[in-house]
């Protein structure tokens, strides 16, 4: 599967974004997907996931609450949905997918988009 992740920009604190992840491939809607980020100089962070058959979702701490993750299997597409920017969520998000589950580990995920830019001004 080939992922392609857009939706990111300049916003301000406080404001949304919603990021979008398209993925080709017809066994989209077997594949469990995640979402994360990595800040400059700091390690690539998980930020969320879904499961693909539960639809089983689950959250970083620092954004529960806040950001939402969703699916469209019909359109290939998993979402993010972020409410209450602050300027620590400034950092390039990337989608993934795996097999076998939904988890916060990078190194788990066998398929990756290219990132998307979110920046957050205070």
């Amino acid at each position: 599967v080939q992922l392609q992740a857009s939706g990111g920009g300049l916003v301000q604190a406080g404001d949304s974004l919603r990021l979008s992840c398209a993925a080709s491939g017809r066994t989209f809607g077997t594949y469990d997907m995640g979402w994360f980020r990595q800040a400059p100089g700091k390690e690539r962070e998980f930020v969320a996931a879904i499961n693909w058959n539960s639809g089983s979702t689950y959250y970083a701490n620092s954004v529960k609450g806040r950001f939402t993750i969703s699916r469209d299997n019909a359109k290939n597409t998993v979402y993010l949905q972020m409410n209450s920017l602050k300027p620590e969520d400034t950092a390039v998000y990337y989608c993934a997918a795996r097999r076998d589950g939904a988890s916060p580990f990078p190194r788990s995920y066998d398929h990756w988009g290219q990132g998307t830019q979110v920046t957050v001004s205070s």
